[in-house]
C-alpha cells in the first residue's frame, strides 16, 4: 500500500471519512423517519429480505479513493430478477435501508470495514495503491452478494477538470421546479427524458481536448435515482463519470437537505482533495448555478479555468423560477475567470474555442 507521503503530495488531499465525524442529535424528523423504518424492517426480515449493496462511482487519486455505496433491504430474489427496461421514477424510492449495516470494502488486497448510516450509505475513503483511470473496488455484507463499485482515479499530472450540473444542463426539465420534483421523482419514466441539444457532444469534445479529465455530474438530486441517472447519462452518450448527489429525506438536522449547500460543500470537498486542478464548472441559468459558481471562483480563483452557463429560453426561464438573461460572448468574471452563456452545446462549444479553453 502506498505510504500516506507519496500520496498526498501528488495532484490530491484524502479528506476526512464522514463515518469519523461527530454525530449530532438528530432532528425529530429524522428520528421518527428511524421508528417508522425500524418497524418496517423488523417485519420485513422475518418475511426473509436481506440486505442488498447498491453501489455509486467513486473518485480517488493514486493513493486513495472515495467509496460510495448504499445498503437496502430486498427480497432474496431480488438480484435473480431481470433488470426493468422501464423504471418509474417512484420504483426508486420505494426503498428500505439497512442502517448500521458493517460493509467491508477490499482493493489492492486492502480491507476495510465501515458502517452504514441511518440511511444505509457509505461514504469513505480507503486508502490503496490505485491506478489512474477507471479501477474498482469490491464491496460486500453478510447474507448478500459482494458487488463491484467503480472509482474514477485521477492521475496525478491532471490540471483540468469538468464539474456539470444535471437538470437543464445535460438534462431537459423545463418544469416549476416543486411541480419538477414530484413529476421526475415519482412519474416519469427513465426514458421520457430527453437530453440537452448538444451537450453529450460537448462533454465528449472537451475529454478528448483533455486527455485523462475527469468528468463528475454535480447536482441536488437524491442518490435514489443514481441507477437511472447512470443509464440516461450512457444511453444518450456522456462521457462516464461519478455522480454527487444528495440523500433523501430528512436529515440529521433539519425536515429537508439544502440543494444550495450540498453543491457548494461538494465544490469546496473538490478543491481540497484536487488543489492542483483547475475545473471548468458548466451549469444552467435557470437556478442558482451561476450564483454557486461565482461564489466559488471568487474564493477559489485559481480552482476555476471558467464557467460555461447553458442559457435557457425564456419560457423556460420562467417556469424555472428565474428571469430570462441575454446570451454573452467570453467575458471576464469578478476574479477573472472566463464566463460563457449560450443555448445549447453548440454555441457553448465555438465560445470555449474562442477563450482558449480547449
Amino acid at each position: 500500500m502506498a505510504g500516506p507521503g507519496r500520496v498526498w503530495q501528488c495532484c490530491s488531499v484524502p479528506p476526512t471519512p464522514p463515518d469519523q465525524l461527530a454525530v449530532p442529535r438528530l432532528h425529530r424528523a429524522a428520528r421518527f423517519e428511524d421508528a417508522v423504518h425500524g418497524l418496517v424492517e423488523r417485519r420485513l426480515r422475518r418475511t426473509g429480505w436481506q440486505p442488498n449493496i447498491i453501489a455509486y462511482a467513486g473518485y480517488g487519486a493514486p493513493g486513495w479513493a472515495r467509496v460510495l455505496c448504499r445498503v437496502l433491504l430486498g427480497r432474496p430474489d431480488t438480484r435473480r430478477r431481470g433488470r426493468l427496461d422501464k423504471v418509474r421514477g417512484w420504483r426508486s424510492f420505494a426503498t428500505l435501508p439497512a442502517k448500521h449495516i458493517r460493509v467491508t470494502i477490499e482493493a489492492d488486497g486492502v480491507r476495510q470495514e465501515v458502517t452504514a448510516d441511518r440511511s444505509g450509505f457509505v461514504d469513505t475513503v480507503i486508502e490503496a495503491d490505485f491506478t489512474p483511470g477507471w479501477g474498482c473496488v469490491r464491496l460486500s455484507v453478510a447474507d448478500a452478494e459482494p458487488v463491484e463499485a467503480l472509482v474514477r482515479v485521477l492521475d496525478p499530472a491532471v490540471r483540468f477538470g469538468i464539474l456539470s450540473d444535471i437538470d437543464d444542463t445535460v438534462m431537459v426539465t423545463a418544469l416549476p421546479r416543486p411541480l419538477l420534483a414530484a413529476w421526475n421523482t415519482f412519474v416519469l419514466d427513465e426514458h421520457a427524458r430527453t437530453a440537452v441539444p448538444g451537450m453529450a457532444v460537448l462533454y465528449e469534445r472537451l475529454a478528448t481536448a483533455h486527455p485523462g479529465a475527469p468528468v463528475f455530474y454535480l447536482s441536488t438530486g437524491a442518490w435514489n435515482v443514481a441507477p437511472t441517472l447512470t443509464r440516461f447519462l450512457s444511453r444518450h452518450l456522456y462521457p462516464a463519470g461519478p455522480l454527487l448527489l444528495t440523500d433523501w429525506g430528512p436529515t440529521a438536522d433539519r425536515w429537508f437537505r439544502s440543494g444550495r449547500e450540498h453543491k457548494r460543500a461538494t465544490l469546496a470537498r473538490l478543491s481540497r482533495e484536487f488543489p492542483e486542478v483547475r475545473w471548468l464548472l458548466i451549469g444552467d441559468d435557470g437556478q442558482h448555478d451561476p450564483e454557486i459558481y461565482r461564489e466559488f471562483a471568487a474564493a477559489h480563483p485559481d480552482h476555476v479555468a471558467g464557467v460555461a452557463i447553458r442559457q435557457l429560453s425564456p419560457t423556460q426561464s420562467v417556469l424555472a423560477g428565474s428571469l430570462p438573461a441575454p446570451a454573452g460572448r467570453p467575458s471576464s468574471g469578478p476574479v477573472g475567470q472566463k464566463w460563457l452563456s449560450a443555448p445549447d452545446g453548440a454555441g457553448l462549444w465555438k465560445l470555449l474555442r474562442e477563450a482558449d479553453l480547449v
